[in-house]
Parts: structure tokens; C-alpha cells; sequence
């Protein structure tokens, strides 16, 4: 019986590990696309033109968006299309996740 309740129990860890990391990877994927239009990385702020945000109720326009970490915006250029994430953290939109687009 203690052998059944061993596996058991490791068999529903192994589930709630695997919904963890499905949930962290839907929280991360990509919830928009546009182009950088301006980067200013010394402010850690990039303006992109970007279609709709569902996610944020946002329509389609060209804003300046903070970005969590300055890094983010290594080998980004003006003009290059991107998919990225943004949410409102602390009040402000930001950037969380950004990509060129293939």
C-alpha cells in the first residue's frame, strides 16, 4: 500500500510541474507584433506600432512602452518587426518579452 501511495503521489507532482511550465510558457508567449519605431535605451523605453492587445483591451496605435529589463532591447534596431509581450506592471505598460519577427 505505501508503495502505491509513493507513486501515486509523484505521479500528480509530475502533473502540477507540467501545468506549471505550460502556464509560465502561455504567460510568456508573444501577445502582440509591430515595428520599432524608437529606441531609447538609456530611458529603457521603446515606441513600437503595433496592432491590437487583446490582452490589454489596447487598439491598434504607435506607443513609447517601458521595458522591464534594459537588455531587452539589445540588437533591436528601428524598423525591425517584433512580437512581444506587454503588460501593465506597477501602473505603466511594459514590455516583459520582445522578439524580432521571422
Amino acid at each position: 500500500m505505501k508503495r502505491r501511495h509513493i507513486l501515486l503521489t509523484g505521479a500528480v507532482g509530475a502533473v502540477a510541474a507540467a501545468l506549471a511550465v505550460t502556464v509560465t510558457a502561455l504567460a510568456q508567449a508573444p501577445n502582440a507584433s509591430g515595428e520599432v519605431t524608437k529606441i531609447d535605451k538609456a530611458a529603457g523605453r521603446v515606441e513600437i506600432r503595433h496592432g491590437e492587445i487583446k490582452a490589454l483591451d489596447m487598439p491598434p496605435m504607435r506607443m513609447v512602452f517601458r521595458v522591464r529589463e534594459p537588455r531587452l532591447l539589445e540588437g533591436l534596431a528601428v524598423g525591425d518587426k517584433v512580437r512581444f509581450t506587454a503588460e501593465k506592471v506597477e501602473g505603466q505598460f511594459t514590455v516583459t518579452a520582445i522578439s524580432k519577427a521571422p
